[in-house]
């Protein structure tokens, strides 16, 4: 099944045997103090850098997060959504916790975006889904409820009472992106066996597309993007159809791109020919 998102002028497929779609992580103030004093300011002028670079770097939705306590995050979050959709045509995945913001974005937001996230309790479940339908979004699904669990069929126990959930509020299983847990290597070292494990299961059972923090797994690792851009090759073989990664990432990106070629979703390889190319015009530059 595809998952359709839109801005005003770009749609972006999300399905599996389709391209993977790279999802820029950037727009985040976790671990960027110099960005977390700015939102604290009301700032938003970093997203001109940050749109651009993960453009750039061949991200096809953006991820927006403004969430810092010392901020407004209700307020920052409308004018960023409208402040991005100017910088650039691509589709937004709305991202917070507080479910004031993410209103504010999705009332801000032209086109169908992807609302970053809900999880398996029942109480975030009713406060986040009905305003994701109003609004005719699509919603990630985190694999977790009052805990996370350590085992696969836990974790698909979740993801069906998510997309089940997403149903009783006229939400097709089509609009439901689930996020099996990518979970660091360092501190786990059965995290992305299970995450393996869990993408499978989630692929056969219930067939709704899967994406990830692809940057989860390598956290506190030294040679982060070459572990990240073989664990995506890895997870896009099993069923993964997206992640929330960083576009700016050479490596990771091309890990991506790799995978799609070599499991024939790059007919010709057009895409990978075309990323080369440009790679190459930008060196003789």
């Amino acid at each position: 099944m595809d998952t359709v998102l839109e801005s005003r002028s770009t749609k972006v497929v999300i399905g599996s045997g389709r391209p993977f779609c790279i999802i820029g992580e950037r727009i985040n103030p976790t671990g960027r103090k110099a960005f977390q004093a700015q939102l604290q300011a009301g700032d938003l002028s970093q997203l001109e850098i940050d749109i651009a670079e993960q453009v750039a770097g061949g991200a096809h939705v953006l991820d927006v997060n403004v969430g810092d306590p010392l901020a407004d995050e209700v307020g920052l979050m409308r004018q960023a959504v409208v402040m991005a959709q100017e910088l650039t045509d691509l589709p937004l995945c709305i991202d917070s916790s507080i479910i004031e913001a993410l209103d504010a974005g999705l009332s801000a937001y032209q086109g169908k975006a992807l609302v970053n996230s809900v999880t398996g309790e029942d109480e975030r479940l009713n406060a986040i889904l009905p305003l994701v339908a109003k609004h005719g979004a699509a919603v990630i699904g985190l694999a977790n409820a009052e805990d996370i669990p350590m085992d696969a069929g836990r974790r698909l126990e979740v993801a069906r009472k998510i997309v089940s959930a997403a149903g009783d509020h006229g939400i097709p299983p089509e609009d439901v992106v689930i996020d099996p847990l990518a979970m660091p290597i360092g501190a786990e070292p059965r995290a992305v066996t299970l995450f393996i494990e869990t993408v499978q299961l989630i692929r056969d059972e219930l067939g709704v597309n899967m994406t990830c923090g692809a940057s989860n797994t390598s956290f506190g690792m030294p040679g982060r993007h070459g572990l990240g851009a073989v664990f995506l090759a890895v997870a896009a073989s099993h069923g993964l159809t997206s992640a929330i990664m960083d576009a700016r990432s050479p490596q990771c990106v091309e890990g991506v791109l790799a995978a799609d070629l070599l499991l024939g979703h790059d007919e010709w390889g057009a895409r990978w020919i075309g990323a080369y190319r440009a790679r190459q015009a930008a060196a003789s530059a």
